[in-house]
């Protein structure tokens, strides 16, 4: 069962994204839930969206920025812990030092 154990900087998954903004890797060991990473780059912007059926946890480790659920936007920073319901609309903006999180969600990657 060790196999089933990952560090908090490096989950231990595959390229899911990656692009100037950002790199995110997905750990995608479970059945229904998905472990991923996002390294934000400074000053730069996740893709807003928002998924029906999906909930999502963010854990943000290292870093600082602001983050949106719908229309209500607050800071964000290491230690943080933000829960996403289900259809609710998210984005996150890194700080001048860029923002590392790792998320868990239900299912596979629809986003």
């Amino acid at each position: 069962m060790h196999e089933m154990k990952s560090h908090i900087y490096n989950i231990d998954g595959e390229i899911a994204k990656s692009d100037e903004r950002y790199e995110v890797f997905d750990n995608t060991k479970l059945d229904n839930l998905v472990l991923s990473s996002t390294n934000l780059h400074a000053e730069q912007y996740t893709s807003g969206h928002t998924h029906e059926g999906q909930e999502e946890v963010y854990y943000f480790v290292d870093g600082h920025g602001v983050m949106w659920l719908d229309e209500d936007a607050f800071p964000v920073r290491n230690g943080d812990v933000v829960q996403i319901p289900d259809g609710v609309f998210h984005r996150v903006k890194a700080g001048a030092a860029g923002l590392y999180f790792v998320c868990v969600f239900e299912g596979s990657r629809n986003h």
